[in-house]
């Protein structure tokens, strides 16, 4: 069978490269069994020519490859994005104030059991309140790992206010993180009663607390009770009386409960505190 003619036109067609214009000359040369063997000089260059990229490539790579492995462990992971979390932000502070009149005078009084009952977390925790600061005795200290303030104010009981509301403004801490402790008339005497939150209850130093955070009364709070005037006692005289001795043992009692009630609070939240505390009985009711 006869081979059938290209037409003239790509017959005659010419290439720059001789191996390229082979194919396209005639069928007999396109059939040829020794053109797959054979290349002109520019064909052979042009395969030199890409077995030398190859070559540059691979020594590239090798080469790449032999400077990363060189490299000491340490460099290569400092090059690496960092994985490791961010740090949690530092802890604020808890504050804990224990309200009262300043003065020899009004030591042991009935008015001032917020003071005792900070005294009494002061010595069993170690926190030193030699410091004078925001119109307060001042401490500052740690109960687990969780970083705690100390403070009774020296402005007087109706003005407490003005010194808690400059420590909290000042360490920017969560009113959920002020604990308030306080005498209250309404509870058995040596009760113990802590709330999430609540009104001042005719107290003028809770009032000026109130007023001095803008009117918030959500912050958690720790009454004492020291019971009622007896007979027709003026009510004013009798918070400003001393306890007996045999009271004093009894409210001993109570600051344990109270400091154990703060540990739960900070250490573990207001619920498992106030469940601790709130169905503690006195001193009196468990003899």
């Amino acid at each position: 069978m006869k081979a059938a003619a290209f037409p003239a036109r790509i017959a005659n067609l010419s290439y720059p490269y001789g191996c390229c214009a082979q194919f396209f000359r005639s069928p007999a040369t396109f059939l040829s069994p020794a053109l797959p063997y054979s290349r002109t000089a520019p064909c052979r260059k042009l395969a030199r020519g890409i077995r030398g990229v190859g070559g540059l490539m691979s020594q590239s790579l090798l080469s790449s490859s032999q400077s990363l492995s060189s490299q000491p462990e340490s460099e290569l992971l400092q090059a690496l994005p960092s994985s490791k979390p961010k740090p949690p932000p530092p802890q604020l502070p808890w504050l804990v104030v224990g309200l009262g009149n300043p003065g020899k005078k009004y030591q042991g009084t009935r008015h001032n059991v917020g003071f005792e009952m900070v005294d009494a977390l002061a010595d069993a925790e170690g926190i030193s309140m030699n410091t004078v600061n925001f119109k307060a005795l001042f401490g500052k200290g740690v109960i687990g790992n969780i970083p705690i303030m100390l403070a009774k104010p020296q402005t007087f009981m109706n003005l407490s206010g003005e010194s808690v509301g400059q420590i909290v403004s000042f360490y920017k801490i969560p009113l959920k993180q002020v604990l308030v402790i306080y005498d209250d008339l309404d509870l058995p005497f040596g009760k113990l009663r802590l709330l999430p939150k609540g009104g001042h209850g005719g107290h003028n130093g809770m009032r000026s607390i109130i007023d001095r955070l803008k009117g918030s009364r959500d912050f958690p709070r720790l009454r004492i009770g020291i019971g009622r005037p007896p007979g027709k006692m003026d009510t004013a005289n009798f918070v400003l009386r001393q306890f007996s001795r045999q009271e004093q043992g009894e409210l001993d009692y109570t600051f344990q409960t109270g400091i154990e009630a703060i540990r739960i609070l900070l250490l573990e939240g207001i619920n498992k505190s106030a469940t601790f505390v709130n169905t503690q009985k006195s001193m009196e009711q468990l003899s």
